[in-house]
């Protein structure tokens, strides 16, 4: 599980980073509310509301705004309204400091649980012939499965879910790579190119010029 711990304290986070790496966690470290809002996708957030260029308040808002994220609110802020606050702006549950580790391992493992369990399942999307199961990862052709490398599977995943609608090459990139930028401005282009050579109807993914991809349903 990817984990981004936000703490401008370099003694905490230092300490804090030790113990969930040893805890099997992939770990990011942000500083600043600047460097939180610029980072990757994660799993989890463990988020300090006390940060230098900002409010975490605010960050924690503007995460819980992008998208379904873990927050865990990790403050010294002890006040019943600091938690209410943080409870009400999107985070998922609220740790004052200090702590122990086997009470935020606790309060993870229900956080992680919960979100778990409100995850709907994405069910199968049919192109022709194709049938993606996002589910299971797993991609057949009229029944015989089609082996994909897992960048090939995600990119297909992609539009998948937007099967019939025109998915850009920027969209691609921050859903496959979760990034806007890649070292090879082709890189969409080899990737788009290895996936059709294996799903056996190249035409599948039609390319909109000047715009991105579509995964045809008229197929």
């Amino acid at each position: 599980m990817r984990v981004l711990l936000v703490e401008d304290d370099v003694r905490v986070a230092g300490a804090l980073e030790t113990a969930l790496r040893r805890r099997g966690y992939d770990l990011l470290r942000a500083g600043t509310a600047a460097e939180a809002l610029a980072a990757p996708p994660v799993d989890l957030v463990l988020l300090d509301l006390g940060l230098p260029d900002g409010d975490g308040l605010e960050v924690c808002r503007e995460l819980r705004r992008r998208g379904d994220v873990a927050i865990i609110a990790v403050t010294a802020r002890a006040e019943e309204r600091d938690r209410i606050a943080g409870l009400r702006i999107g985070a998922d549950d609220y740790v004052v400091k200090p702590f122990g580790m086997a009470e935020l391992q606790a309060r993870i493992d229900a956080v992680m649980r919960r979100a778990a369990r409100s995850a709907a399942r994405q069910g199968a999307v049919t192109v022709g012939p194709l049938t993606i199961d996002l589910d299971a990862h797993r991609v057949t052709s009229d029944g015989t499965e089609i082996s994909l490398t897992r960048k090939e599977y995600d990119l297909l995943a992609a539009l998948a879910r937007r099967a019939g609608a025109v998915v850009t090459r920027d969209q691609l990139l921050a859903d496959v790579w979760q990034t806007t930028w890649v070292g090879s401005p082709h890189t969409v282009e080899v990737h788009v190119a290895s996936l059709r050579g294996k799903l056996g109807d190249p035409a599948l993914v039609q390319t909109v010029r000047g715009v991105g991809y579509r995964l045809r349903t008229d197929r």
